[in-house]
C-alpha cells in the first residue's frame, strides 16, 4: 500500500470518518486491480 494512502487511512480511522474510510478502501481496491493488470 502506498505510504500516502496508509497515512490517509490512519487519519480517517483516528477521526472515525466512515465516509473517508469507505472512499479510501474503494481507491485501494481500484489501485490494486490496476496493478494486477499491469505489473
Amino acid at each position: 500500500m502506498p505510504q500516502w494512502l496508509c497515512n490517509q487511512l490512519m487519519r480517517a480511522f483516528h477521526k472515525k470518518d466512515r465516509r473517508q474510510i469507505k472512499l479510501l478502501n474503494e481507491c485501494w481496491f481500484f489501485y490494486r486491480s490496476k496493478q494486477r493488470v499491469h505489473p
